[in-house]
C-alpha cells in the first residue's frame, strides 16, 4: 500500500489496517519464540517419556504399549496439544518425529531391561503419514534404529492418525509395504473421527485399529456409536484387523465393549501413562473404574 493511498483512508479503516499489522507481528513473534523454545527441547531431548499399556480385553492380558512424548509445559507451550500442534505447521516435522523415535526406543529398552516385556511387547507409535514418505527416511534406516536399541521390527507399530489424512491412497499403499516387508506394522488412530476412515481401511488394510475415543465415551447409553463401532468390528473381524478401543475411563463403557468382541482396549480404566512400564489390568464386573495399578 503506497502512501498516497494510506493518506485517502478512512481514520477507522486506517486504525484498522494498523491493528492488523501489530497483530500480524506479534503473531511472527510468538512463532519465531515457539520455534526457538522447539529446537532447544529437541536439542536437548527434553521431552519426557511416558507408557501406556494396551490390553487384550478377553484374556486381560498386556499385549504392549503406545509411548507419549511429552514437551515440558511453559507459556508458550501450555499443553501438549498446543505444541504438536505448532511443530505440524512446519517443516520440520521428519526430523522431530526421527529424534522421537530415538528417544522413545532408548527409554523403552531402559524400562525393559531384565523384564520380559522387552522382546515380545508391541511399541505404538505415533507418525505423521508424510513422515514415512519422505524421500530421506527409508524403511531400512527404521529397522538399523530399532535393531541398534535391541528390539525386532515385528514389535513396532507406526500409528497414522486419521486427522492428518492420507490422499493418495494407491501412492501410500506402495510406501507402507516397504515398512511391511521390513518387518514393521502399521494402526490407524483415530478412527471413527473423520470421513475417511473405510476409505483408509480399505486401501492401507492396517494391522490395527484404534478407535477414537469421542467413540468409546459413553457408548454403553448411544446407539450411533454403537452402530459405527458394529460396523468397524465386523469389518476388522473380515479383513484380519485387530480393533483396539481409546479412552476407556468406565467400567460401563469396558463391559460394553467386550461384550461387542472389541479385541483390545486403553485408557484410565485399564492403565493411566506412566513413566515406567506398568502393567495394566482389566478390572473384574464388579471393580470400580480407577487406573489399574
Amino acid at each position: 500500500m503506497t502512501k498516497q493511498h494510506t493518506s485517502r483512508m478512512h481514520p477507522s479503516s486506517l486504525f484498522t489496517y494498523f491493528q492488523y499489522l501489530n497483530q500480524a507481528r506479534k503473531k511472527e513473534m510468538m512463532d519465531y519464540r515457539r520455534f526457538v523454545a522447539f529446537h532447544h527441547i529437541m536439542r536437548n531431548q527434553a521431552l519426557s517419556t511416558f507408557f501406556q499399556p494396551i490390553l487384550n480385553l478377553d484374556k486381560g492380558e498386556n499385549v504392549g504399549y503406545e509411548i507419549l512424548n511429552r514437551p515440558p509445559a511453559s507459556e508458550l507451550f501450555p499443553t501438549t496439544e498446543h505444541f504438536y500442534d505448532f511443530v505440524g505447521q512446519t517443516d520440520q516435522v521428519s526430523l522431530f518425529e526421527m529424534g522421537c523415535r530415538q528417544i522413545s526406543l532408548r527409554s523403552f529398552r531402559e524400562k525393559a531391561a531384565g523384564l520380559p516385556e522387552r522382546n515380545n511387547s508391541l511399541i505404538f507409535m505415533n507418525v505423521h503419514p508424510h513422515a514415512l514418505s519422505e524421500e530421506h527416511i527409508t524403511s531400512g534406516e527404521l529397522l538399523e534404529l530399532v535393531e541398534q536399541y535391541g528390539l525386532s521390527p515385528g514389535q513396532i507399530v507406526f500409528e497414522l492418525t486419521e486427522k492428518q489424512a492420507v490422499t493418495d491412497y494407491e501412492t501410500y499403499e506402495g510406501i507402507l509395504a516397504s515398512y511391511r516387508a521390513a518387518g514393521f506394522r502399521i494402526a490407524i488412530d483415530d478412527a471413527g473421527s473423520g470421513y475417511n476412515s473405510l476409505k483408509t481401511l480399505v486401501y492401507l488394510k492396517p494391522e490395527y485399529v484404534k478407535l477414537d475415543r469421542s467413540l468409546i465415551q459413553d457408548i454403553h447409553l448411544n446407539p450411533v456409536q454403537q452402530q459405527i463401532v458394529t460396523i468397524l468390528v465386523e469389518y476388522a473381524n473380515k479383513s484380519g484387523t485387530q480393533v483396539i478401543a481409546e479412552g476407556i475411563e468406565r467400567m460401563e463403557e469396558l463391559a460394553y465393549l467386550r461384550e461387542r468382541g472389541v479385541h483390545m482396549g486403553q485408557g484410565y480404566a485399564l492403565g493411566r501413562p506412566s513413566s515406567e512400564l506398568i502393567r495394566g489390568v482389566v478390572p473384574d464386573s464388579g471393580a470400580q473404574a480407577a487406573a489399574a495399578f
